[in-house]
């Protein structure tokens, strides 16, 4: 079962403003400013406006809506008392956002009756927790979960069961399936391909041929209804990442370098109070245009010190060619995690240059929670990056 939130940041703004409800509502960034629609009421959704617009567009279409700043405490809020609720449904159960979640129903049937049964009973329980509506989707894996749940929204309930998954894929159009954005969009649409059953028409070797091998059998699985059943149950995070969208381009070197600082000095306060070390270094740009570009890199070994992030991002942005574009967005990410007794300790760095390190790093983390973790980063020797 795929359960997901209708709306879910503008659905609280309304819920706790009752001023709000029925009126276009837009949660992101200021008019007049730089950035994007985080999500929006459905009455704005009735003018195009959708995530990820770019806030100019949204004030163009409808210069007449509420525009409000996330206020991400009480989305949190709204959302752990959510999943507390699915917890008391399913024993599985795999929050992918903070609106959104995967739960293993199978073997439930003793306790709460049937799948839909089960369905209607979350969505009721959600409701009494918080106030909220919800849509869900049930289906034999994940990809056909995630389609249904998205299939009635608002505050609908969609059960596909296994033998009658073909006949609810077939008439769909493919840019619903994950992972067609615009430019295989747009290359499927020069095939003549625009609903799933005309993209399972197509055989394996040509979309491979268009898509390539590993895009093409993607698309090919999808459409005959293919995908994981597997729940990974809460854990460890996945990544650490943070950027900053800036107010006018800036082409500005220094600029740039010390936001990825600010930057770095966010991610590595996050991986220490974590525990945790990353070996997979990411950078992301966006230029003008909303072009935006990431680049990923494996590090030599794990890491979790500002500096080192910093010079990780830094040596991706100076290989990747942008350097001297305007830069819309700037932001780094760590990955690809090591257990601390895993991490082979360098032999050429002295054992009492580690220990200082981390007595350094442990001290600046300490002022952090006192004084918030902005209120001091470690600098770079110049000439150094």
């Amino acid at each position: 079962m795929h359960l997901d939130m209708d709306a879910f940041f503008a659905a609280v703004e309304q819920r706790d403003h009752p001023e709000y409800r029925g009126r276009p509502l837009v949660v992101g960034a200021r008019p007049g400013g730089r950035g994007v629609v985080s999500t929006c009421s459905y009455e704005a959704r009735r003018y195009g406006i959708r995530s990820a617009m770019p806030i100019s567009e949204a004030c163009r279409r409808c210069p007449d809506a509420i525009y409000l700043r996330p206020d991400m405490a009480r989305y949190t809020e709204a959302s752990r008392r959510v999943m507390a609720v699915l917890d008391e449904v399913s024993p599985l159960v795999e929050q992918v956002s903070v609106n959104e979640a995967y739960l293993d129903i199978s073997g439930l049937e003793r306790l709460f009756g049937s799948p839909a049964r089960i369905g209607r009973l979350t969505k009721r329980k959600v409701f009494e927790a918080v106030g909220l509506t919800c849509s869900v989707g049930i289906g034999p894996n994940r990809l056909i979960a995630k389609l249904a749940s998205d299939y009635r929204k608002p505050d609908g309930i969609t059960l596909v069961a296994p033998d009658a998954v073909q006949a609810f894929l077939d008439p769909m159009p493919v840019a619903n399936l994950r992972g067609v954005g615009p430019v295989t969009l747009g290359l499927l649409q020069r095939l003549g391909i625009r609903t799933v059953a005309q993209l399972r028409a197509l055989p394996l070797e040509l979309l491979q041929a268009h898509l390539g091998e590993r895009g093409g059998s993607h698309l090919h699985a999808q459409a005959r209804g293919r995908g994981s059943d597997r729940i990974e149950a809460a854990g460890q995070r996945q990544s650490v990442s943070k950027e900053t969208t800036f107010g006018q381009d800036v082409s500005d070197i220094h600029v740039l370098k010390n936001c990825l600082r600010q930057l770095a000095s966010d991610v590595g306060h996050t991986l220490r109070r974590e525990g945790l070390r990353g070996r997979v270094a990411t950078f992301k740009v966006r230029l003008p245009g909303f072009e935006t570009h990431t680049r990923q890199r494996r590090l030599g070994e794990a890491v979790d010190s500002d500096v080192a992030i910093y010079k990780s991002a830094w040596a991706l942005y100076e290989a990747s060619g942008f350097i001297g574009r305007p830069v819309r967005l700037i932001g780094l990410g760590m990955s690809g995690w090591e257990e601390e007794a895993a991490v082979i300790e360098d032999l050429f760095t002295p054992r009492e240059a580690r220990d200082r390190e981390r007595r350094l790093y442990g001290a600046l983390d300490e002022m952090a929670l006192k004084f918030g973790h902005r209120a001091v980063s470690l600098g770079v020797k110049k000439g150094r990056g």
